[in-house]
């Protein structure tokens, strides 16, 4: 790949809906670029004036996704590290709040000498400058940056003209805009309708951005006559008008896109020439594993707080794809709300009937805790693989000492400050912090997993590093007591003193962790605890008993092997 000194950018934008794929759309074409040999990196601009998103209801804007750097990030970062392998990092996220907060603070400082601060020429200056800053370290080919919000908002005006006063500043040969629009399918008239995208570029001329590509989500494939109508009422040749039908997986849209060649468009856009072509072989493997496992289903049960709303646990649900596909079955979730079993709308008996193992969710609150309790003692009592992440582990704990350790009403003070056996409490330096976004312990942290356990099994190696999001943590002065009565604790900070994994011996496939395993979950490269889970269940479903005493794989992370 000829290099060029001058970092190349692409911006996605979107139009007619939200919820188009915007997030998709950019985390795949990063991934067709690397394969051509191009070092890229993606970036996230949101509207909302939020500081961040780690304050928000999960009903408001699904998971946070937390990076090795401790940032509170949109849920589309997830998906541009797992289709990218690379690490994404505080600087890939900004909010209009951000921005905001950070014009005021100059603003204070006297930076301004005095002058009005303007949303032109202050905020806008702002917003360029961060949007450019991933560009400085000389790391990058092609940064991505993808704008939330659909055209038209009020609150995506601002990043929409600094992406116009940039590209004046770079030219069409260093910025190319990418417009995502929705071309819907009239069944009542068997005819696919361009008016909707017609509109939506006719919005971005209003502010001064002719888009460079259209792609153009559609039930249907888009005709080359349909194409040629869309190009020509939005200023566009008919190669530049791309077209997205839907798909079964996410994982097949760097396939669609290649393609229809947009890969090879944006390239020549830049006047780049590359002699490396597009590999996709892992993700055709992928793919057909993800469609037809030939192992077959795997049903698991999450039980969560949000169970109606899956964006919640997304970086789960995902994990769960790439294990599956790592052991050639289809995950099927099987969504239990943990209330419905706190008020016994449904009992963890029949919750569980037909499915292969539990995963107990993260989250926040009281509510529906005694549900996920409930359920945790079951799959305990009656032997069947147990996952627990963060919350779900703090579960565990608190069920194990109820009822093994006679410690009765055991709690978090978390939910009950005054318990008489508070065997979850919060982090000793978390109990003098007052502000609550931001102040958790976030990020990646070392552990030390003792050998023989499942953990190890699964993992291969004695020093992990995982991402945390958590103010409470299993209180050490009745760690002894829980480990005199059965609990292992198998992985722990490397000075021993923070409890990160938690299992219990004489059980199948039990496992609780302090911290995230999902967000580290790869699409070809499975995270070892959500791939050693997926393959107990199968030999559970499968009436087959494991010991775990030999590796399930050679490395830290297990590659999709590349037999169909």
């Amino acid at each position: 790949m000829s290099r060029k000194k001058r970092v190349k950018h692409i911006f996605v934008t979107g139009g007619v809906v939200s919820s188009l794929g915007k997030g998709i759309l950019s985390a795949s074409l990063g991934a067709l670029l690397k394969s051509r040999g191009l070092r890229v990196a993606i970036q996230k601009y949101d509207p909302y004036i939020n500081v961040d998103p780690g304050t928000m209801s999960p009903y408001q804007h699904g998971e946070v996704y937390v990076t090795d750097d401790g940032a509170e990030t949109d849920l589309d970062l997830g998906h541009y590290e797992r289709f990218l392998d690379e690490a994404t990092s505080q600087a890939c996220n900004m909010t209009m709040g951000k921005i905001y907060q950070t014009v005021l603070e100059n603003e204070r400082r006297g930076e301004y000498l005095g002058g009005t601060v303007q949303v032109v020429p202050h905020v806008i200056d702002e917003i360029k400058s961060k949007m450019l800053e991933l560009s400085k370290n000389g790391s990058y080919d092609v940064i991505i940056t993808e704008i939330g919000g659909t055209v038209g908002d009020i609150e995506s005006l601002p990043f929409l003209e600094a992406m116009r006063q940039l590209k004046l500043q770079y030219g069409s040969k260093n910025l190319v805009n990418i417009h995502l629009t929705l071309v819907p399918f009239i069944r009542s008239a068997s005819e696919l309708k361009t008016k909707p995208t017609q509109h939506s570029v006719k919005m971005l001329l209003e502010i001064g951005i002719q888009p460079d590509v259209l792609v153009c989500r559609s039930e249907k494939t888009l005709s080359k006559d349909i194409k040629h109508k869309i190009g020509l009422f939005c200023n566009l040749s008919d190669s530049d008008v791309v077209g997205l039908c839907d798909a079964e997986t996410i994982y097949e849209v760097p396939q669609i896109l290649h393609k229809e060649k947009l890969d090879s468009l944006v390239l020549k856009k830049f006047g780049l020439k590359s002699s490396k072509s597009a590999d996709l072989t892992d993700w055709i493997t992928l793919t057909d594993k993800i469609k037809y496992p030939k192992d077959g289903i795997v049903k698991i049960a999450v039980c969560g707080k949000y169970a109606e709303y899956p964006d919640a646990y997304k970086s789960i649900v995902e994990a769960f794809v790439h294990a599956g596909a790592a052991n050639n079955v289809k995950v099927e979730i099987s969504w239990l709300h943990s209330e419905d079993l706190e008020n016994g709308v449904i009992t963890a008996e029949k919750a569980m009937d037909g499915a292969s193992g539990l995963l107990v969710a993260p989250g926040f609150g009281e509510r529906g805790i005694e549900g996920k309790i409930e359920i945790v003692k079951y799959v305990r009592e009656n032997n069947i693989p147990f996952f627990g992440i963060c919350l779900g582990m703090q579960c565990a704990t608190i069920e194990y000492a109820r009822n093994v350790c006679n410690m009765d009403m055991a709690n978090s003070t978390e939910f009950t400050k005054k318990t008489k056996y508070p065997v979850i409490d919060m982090m000793e330096h978390q109990k003098r912090i007052k502000l609550k976004g931001g102040t958790m312990r976030l990020g990646n942290y070392p552990c030390i997993i003792q050998e023989g356990t499942i953990s190890y099994h699964a993992y291969q190696k004695n020093l992990i590093n995982e991402r945390h999001r958590h103010r409470f943590e299993l209180n050490n002065a009745y760690r002894d007591q829980l480990i005199e009565n059965g609990l292992e604790v198998v992985g722990t900070s490397p000075d021993g003193v923070l409890v990160e994994i938690i299992e219990l011996k004489n059980h199948r496939w039990f496992v609780g962790v302090q911290f995230h395993p999902e967000l580290k979950s790869r699409v070809h490269k499975p995270h070892p605890l959500f791939n050693s889970f997926i393959a107990e269940a199968k030999n559970y479903r499968d009436g087959i008993s494991v010991t775990h005493d030999q590796p399930l794989f050679d490395n830290q992370m297990i590659k999709v092997d590349n037999q169909s």
